[in-house]
């Protein structure tokens, strides 16, 4: 478990890297059934920056951990993008459609913790 904290460090890392906004740290691993044990959500301020910060991401993990994700969904249009970790999922999104998906409010019942964001 140890080591799954310390992969969502680095990904907070690589996200504030590229100043992706409005963190949120979900923690699933008291949930059972869950697809992972944390989420990390955060958004860019456009499909460029979405496209940075996913980039960013991967770099981090790599560097720093020798991670690589199994699957990243949602480039090309890089308006919601999926990088998926095994125990962690990363979802960056553009504005909008964080709001319209809310996954904040659908995990509520589930630790969250808002990472402030950089200057």
């Amino acid at each position: 478990m140890e080591e799954t904290r310390e992969l969502v460090e680095v990904i907070t890392k690589g996200i504030q890297e590229k100043k992706g906004q409005d963190i949120v740290i979900i923690d699933l691993s008291g949930i059972e059934g869950t697809i992972a044990n944390y989420f990390v959500i955060c958004q860019g301020n456009s499909p460029t920056q979405v496209e940075a910060i996913t980039e960013s991401v991967g770099d981090f993990a790599r560097e720093k951990l020798d991670e690589k994700p199994t699957h990243v969904i949602g480039l090309g249009l890089s308006q919601w993008v999926a990088m998926d970790y095994g125990s962690v999922l990363v979802h960056i999104f553009v504005p909008g459609l964080r709001s319209y998906y809310d996954l904040e409010s659908l995990w509520q019942d589930a630790k969250q913790t808002q990472i402030p964001n950089l200057d």
